[in-house]
């Protein structure tokens, strides 16, 4: 069984999204270099549709896990944490897509940091079977 560090509404503080946009919601681990983030697939997900969590829902987790990994981080410092974007989406491969009241889980590595500029690796699983994978480089506004 894994630890929960923070649950949703310690994790919505941290993400610049807002219900109803929000698909991360617990956080099970945290360092430097990587994060593993959780997502609890609701029938009201707008990213839902005929019993099945979209493609659109299931990048938007992944890159508000690496907005998780950044907003802990400033947190940690009693910072407020600037707005990033996704610069880029590289070799996303979808495998599988959730159901409802599936909960799936990313961990989030950091390939390079610099200037504000991250890349990261983001694999995603469903009971230990990984559903995505892909590379994100995210840009955090002056």
């Amino acid at each position: 069984m894994e630890v929960l560090l923070l649950e949703k509404n310690a994790v919505e503080n941290l993400l610049p999204q807002k219900f109803p946009f929000v698909m991360v919601d617990s956080m099970f681990s945290y360092s430097e270099t990587s994060l593993v983030s959780g997502f609890s697939i609701k029938s009201d997900n707008i990213f839902f549709e005929d019993d099945t969590f979209l493609e659109a829902g299931l990048i938007e987790h992944m890159a508000q896990s690496v907005a998780l990994h950044t907003g802990y981080q400033f947190f940690l410092k009693n910072e407020t944490a600037p707005t990033g974007y996704i610069g880029s989406i590289k070799e996303i491969q979808i495998k599988k897509l959730p159901k409802i009241n599936d909960s799936i889980q990313s961990t989030v590595t950091i390939l390079q940091e610099f200037a504000g500029i991250t890349l990261v690796d983001v694999v995603t699983t469903l009971n230990n079977e990984e559903i995505a994978s892909g590379q994100m480089k995210t840009v955090l506004a002056k």
